[in-house]
């Protein structure tokens, strides 16, 4: 398995810039971790979507689109885990 390219969509990128720069510390790396594994341990696809995973960082989600022929991975979303599936 090859490299992925990782793409943020507008709004998560905006949800990003929101948050302080400890949490950013502890997302990015576990988003940049992906480019390699895009399924890692303790994913979960998400029920009723047919490409949208989620992984935990503390109580934040990160939701994303895996795109396999394209190996392209989009980041949807990184919402703290009340406001994650709304």
């Amino acid at each position: 398995m090859g490299d992925y390219t990782i793409t943020f969509a507008r709004a998560a990128r905006k949800e990003i810039e929101n948050l302080n720069a400890t949490l950013i510390n502890k997302i990015f790396p576990k988003i940049e971790a992906l480019v390699n594994e895009p399924r890692p341990r303790g994913c979960k696809k998400l029920h009723g979507e047919e490409n949208l995973w989620r992984i935990r960082v503390g109580d934040y989600r990160v939701v994303y689109a895996i795109y396999d022929e394209k190996q392209l991975i989009d980041i949807i979303a990184v919402r703290h885990r009340s406001e994650a599936y709304k």
